[in-house]
């Protein structure tokens, strides 16, 4: 009896999802990465918004906030500024989300590790074991592990269906998490005691980043007021003396320094909140 293959069409590989994805494998830009870090804010979020949504939304806040500036002023710097501010409000209102996000997840990681190892125990099966969890977990954690769980449904291995779980959430212990799966899989051995100690070395590391967090505060803080401080009192001058930007551009010294000043600013700002962020990832 001779069976039929039905050849594999790659084009309607992706036909029954939507792509909501900027960034394209394989290309190295500087584009591209920032496209990757853009579709990786909108999944790490968990905004039921589509990225050209997000997009659509910093275009209208720069033109309400770049209107607003030239009504109050008339000024076309001041304009700029208003609208570069408007477009980023919603980016950062979105990094903030996703930092609360990553937060709570992190917070409920050790307790699903607990359950999932008292599931193992029982002696079901590790799919079954994810299913009884992932119902059990509430949001934002149990969203994403019931995510997994119906890849399961659909034949996926442990590996593959999980595989996106890193990706999703943004923390490096899911990752930690999938590979202990993984290679529980291939060469097995003691589930419970890994799940445990993994547990267990967690709550470790929340307990120390929290006193981290507690001794560094004040440095922290100092740092913010540092990137805060300069923007405000520069709108501050802007918006009592609208010309007074205007006229500083327009000497050879005043733009310079004032380029120079904007530059350090930035490069600041990234490298801080750089530091910020990876002292705070979990």
């Amino acid at each position: 009896m001779s069976t039929h293959v039905i050849p594999s069409r790659p084009e309607f590989a992706a036909i029954l999802r939507d792509q909501h994805e900027f960034a394209v494998a394989g290309r190295d830009t500087l584009g591209n990465r920032l496209n990757g870090w853009f579709d990786r804010l909108m999944i790490q979020s968990g905004a039921d918004l589509a990225p050209a949504m997000l997009l659509a939304l910093c275009l209208c806040s720069a033109v309400a906030c770049g209107g607003l500036a030239f009504v109050v002023q008339e000024n076309l710097l001041t304009t700029a500024i208003g609208a570069l501010i408007g477009a980023a409000a919603p980016l950062v209102t979105a990094v903030i989300i996703r930092s609360r996000r990553q937060s709570e997840m992190l917070k409920q990681f050790p307790a699903m590790l607990d359950e999932l190892a008292r599931a193992a125990r029982t002696g079901r099966s590790l799919e079954k074991c994810l299913a009884l969890v992932a119902d059990d977990t509430p949001q934002p954690l149990g969203g994403e592990l019931r995510r997994c769980t119906r890849r399961l449904d659909l034949g996926m291995s442990i590996t593959d269906a999980l595989g996106e779980l890193p990706l999703r959430t943004g923390l490096a212990s899911t990752n930690v998490f999938v590979s202990a799966l993984a290679v529980h899989r291939e060469t097995g051995g003691d589930l419970v005691k890994v799940l445990e100690r993994l547990a267990q070395t967690l709550r470790t590391r929340i307990q120390f980043q929290g006193r981290l967090k507690a001794a560094t505060a004040a440095s922290r803080a100092t740092a913010l007021l540092m990137l805060i401080v300069p923007p405000a009192v520069l709108a501050f001058f802007i918006f009592r003396d609208p010309e007074y930007l205007t006229n500083l551009m327009q000497s050879e010294w005043g733009f310079r320094v004032t380029i120079m000043a904007a530059v350090l600013q930035i490069v600041g700002s990234l490298w801080v909140l750089r530091i910020l962020k990876s002292s705070g990832q979990g």
